[in-house]
């Protein structure tokens, strides 16, 4: 048997509560109760979460957010929206539905222990994307979780439990280890979803038949290889084939579409894969069609360039973003918690 059927042999189980039955809480609660740990509660309010909290964790009494946290003895797992967290904790600790000795773990990638003020707990985020279903389960064996803790074994345990590598993510790189994973994963699908529009533009009745071999080279040429997996017309200097993609591309992928390609030139030069004197026309072309842009689309870049570091003209250089705490691979679905704690969310 795997550590997610069996547990670790010898170990007490431990008491779960489950705040938060969206698409990560329901399915790591699973994943505990497979390991041999007993969730005797979880909070649910939307018919979505109920239902997913009945098929995942049927041992489990739905209950209000305070009467969760006071029926775990052990571990309250907090799977709610990142902007809600601290009202949460502070909500549970001011009715006092938390108690000493209890180990509060909360799954958001963007927080640590800060967030938690005085309560004994850790942040434990699974870098995995979640649809909420049974799926899930064989998704968790071998996944990375980013864990900043004061308690290294309490969590070594847990993570060993759910099948997982703990990375130890110190409070003040939270930000920027949760914004790599949502710009690597979320916005790989809306750049995919994007790639798909235009296939589907050019007359391909199957986009994903056509992206699906490539993609998944790209990728895995990517994680193996770097910067030296870039090929394509940007890394090449090819300015009159980006400028005719420019020219026939929707308006509303032609901004996304010069960000991205003003960033691959910048790492292209910088790996050395792009000569600087090749890539002066490419950059002309770039920095002209970023001002061709509506003032609209203008004033996004402009936020763009804040982040990125990249003003447009040819002789920019996009820097690194080191903040943000949009959405990460933890999806949620949205539910809100109302009733005896304020803005208790459920799904994160």
């Amino acid at each position: 048997m795997s550590a997610m059927s069996r547990g670790r042999a010898g170990a007490r189980p431990l008491s779960v509560g489950v705040i938060g039955a969206g698409r990560v809480g329901a399915v790591l609660g699973a994943a505990l109760q497979a390991a041999g740990h007993r969730v005797v509660a979880a909070a649910a309010v939307s018919a979505a979460s109920r239902d997913r909290a009945r098929r995942l964790l049927p041992q489990a009494a739905i209950l209000p957010a305070d009467d969760v946290a006071r029926a775990a003895d052990d571990l309250l797992l907090l799977a709610v929206p990142d902007d809600v967290l601290g009202g949460v904790v502070a909500g549970l600790a001011a009715t006092g539905a938390l108690r000493p000795g209890q180990i509060v773990a909360h799954t958001s990638g963007a927080h640590g222990l800060a967030v938690l003020g005085d309560v004994n707990g850790m942040a434990l985020h699974p870098a995995m994307t979640f649809t909420g279903t049974d799926a899930d389960l064989d998704r968790l064996p071998g996944i990375a979780w980013g864990v900043t803790t004061r308690d290294r074994a309490v969590a070594t345990r847990l993570v060993a439990d759910l099948g997982g590598v703990p990375e130890w993510i110190a409070e003040d790189a939270r930000p920027v280890y949760h914004a790599a994973l949502a710009h690597g994963a979320n916005h790989l699908v809306t750049l995919v979803n994007e790639a798909a529009d235009l296939l589907r533009a050019a007359g391909v009745d199957q986009p994903a038949r056509v992206l699906e071999p490539l993609l998944r080279a790209a990728l895995d040429n990517a994680l193996r290889l770097g910067d030296a997996a870039l090929t394509g017309p940007v890394s090449r200097g090819d300015a009159g084939t980006v400028g005719k993609h420019l020219d026939r591309i929707p308006a509303e992928s032609r901004s996304a579409y010069l960000a991205l390609a003003r960033r691959t030139a910048d790492r292209a030069i910088a790996a050395g894969r792009l000569r600087p004197h090749d890539a002066a026309p490419l950059l002309e072309v770039l920095a002209r069609a970023a001002g061709a842009l509506p003032s609209e689309t203008r004033q996004t870049e402009g936020v763009l360039a804040s982040a990125t570091g990249w003003a447009g003209g040819p002789g920019a250089t996009a820097g690194t973003a080191t903040g943000g705490t949009g959405g990460t691979a933890v999806a949620g679905d949205g539910d809100v918690i109302p009733g005896r704690i304020d803005s208790l969310g459920s799904t994160r």
